[in-house]
């Protein structure tokens, strides 16, 4: 039997990686410029085409910013959940994956999370938590409003959990199942059983319950599931798709 031997990476790749660790090592924080161009190719021993793939590599994955111009070049950045949420479509595309899918992780997911952060949010992230459900209150007649704060409802539930992971499997999940981009609609009805949902969810969190914090929750995603499946059902049936999804 032939036993595979893995692909060796790119130098492009191996390159890329190298900046990431001098970066580190340098202490580098967002907005601090790295070494000119002339200088990036003595060190890391390459030719210029191979460094600007590199260079462009770690731009797409949101690690630095490309500045353009005299006193320009490659600035940090702090990486965000946009690439992992793309290479997550683009997976899920290549896979016919329905939108039902995300649905489905997220309904096994963030209970676990609200159960980790009625144990672990600070009170800076659960008055921030406060906030969002009081703002959606305030604004039920504006769906625009109300899918902002039911992001940033699980985004803050999602870091309060205090693994950095979750912060960013939630930011990308819910930026590929965007209901008002893939055709869900939420009557003010629905809106506000939403937020009667945060409101428990958020009492639960706030007396440090993680069982009823994780049952409020869990409760919270079956609903949005039953309703999603009962008003469209052709929406999570459909497959996902990158340029449908951002």
């Amino acid at each position: 039997m032939t036993i595979a031997t893995p692909r060796p990476q790119k130098t492009a790749m191996l390159v890329a990686q190298r900046i990431v660790t001098d970066i580190n090592r340098r202490g580098n924080t967002v907005g601090d410029r790295l070494p000119p161009e002339r200088i990036m190719l003595e060190e890391y021993n390459v030719g210029r085409g191979t460094l600007r793939e590199s260079l462009r590599f770690l731009e797409l994955q949101g690690v630095i910013a490309l500045k353009p111009g005299p006193g320009g070049g490659p600035v940090v950045q702090q990486p965000d959940a946009t690439s992992l949420a793309t290479s997550l479509t683009l997976l899920l595309q290549f896979a016919n994956a329905p939108f039902r899918t995300i649905a489905e992780a997220r309904g096994g997911l963030e209970p676990m999370m609200a159960q980790l952060a009625a144990e672990r949010m600070s009170d800076e992230q659960l008055a921030d938590l406060r906030s969002s459900v009081d703002t959606m209150q305030e604004h039920l007649d504006d769906q625009s409003v109300f899918l902002e704060e039911n992001k940033r409802f699980h985004d803050v539930i999602a870091r309060g959990s205090g693994n950095a992971m979750f912060g960013y499997l939630v930011d990308a999940l819910l930026g590929i199942l965007d209901g008002s981009a893939i055709g869900i609609d939420y009557p003010k009805v629905r809106r506000s059983a939403v937020h009667k949902a945060h409101l428990s969810i958020y009492e639960a969190i706030a007396t440090r319950d993680p069982i009823a914090s994780a049952d409020a929750m869990r409760d919270h995603i079956d609903q949005y599931l039953k309703y999603a499946e009962r008003k469209f059902p052709d929406v999570l049936a459909a497959p996902i798709v990158w340029s449908n999804s951002f």
